[in-house]
């Protein structure tokens, strides 16, 4: 019987303590998480893109990989809402500069997505030069909004 309740008061505890976690957790928390999430699996695109180039494989395989950057790269500007800084209680390295120069943050961003766009169009032909020069403009701009608003 002892054991029974020890079991059953473990249990509880363990509940309890999972519940109290899910309590503390904020939506910004949530957003923040989400995406840092999306970034990593940008970064994965971004590399199987320059893989599938530097092997010479056929563009059309990166048709996949490369609509779901570009339908990223539209999303980032909502991806940091006020709020979702430090301030979330979850370690990021998005810099403040992107609330406080959100104008200069957007238009960043604005020049990500078009560049996605475009190599996602390229990876619907057939000229692997003209890919591999507009992966590089993406990595470029993706790099330039780093630049500016990521720490570390």
């Amino acid at each position: 019987m002892k054991r029974i309740l020890t079991g059953a008061a473990v249990g509880l505890l363990c509940l309890g303590g999972a519940a109290g976690a899910q309590e503390a957790r904020t939506p910004a928390a949530d957003i923040v998480e989400a995406r840092q999430a999306a970034m990593m699996l940008s970064g994965v695109a971004m590399g199987s893109t320059k893989a599938a180039i530097d092997a010479g494989q056929p563009i059309a395989s990166q048709r996949f990989p490369t609509r779901a950057l570009a339908r990223w790269a539209h999303a980032v500007p909502g991806a940091f809402p006020a709020g979702s800084g430090a301030e979330a209680g979850v370690p990021t390295n998005a810099k403040p500069e992107i609330w406080s120069d959100r104008a200069g943050f957007e238009a960043k961003a604005a020049d990500y997505a078009a560049a996605a766009d475009r190599l996602a169009e390229l990876a619907a032909g057939e000229d692997p030069a003209a890919f591999a020069a507009q992966w590089a403009v993406v990595r470029a701009s993706c790099q330039s909004c780093h630049d500016g608003y990521k720490a570390g």
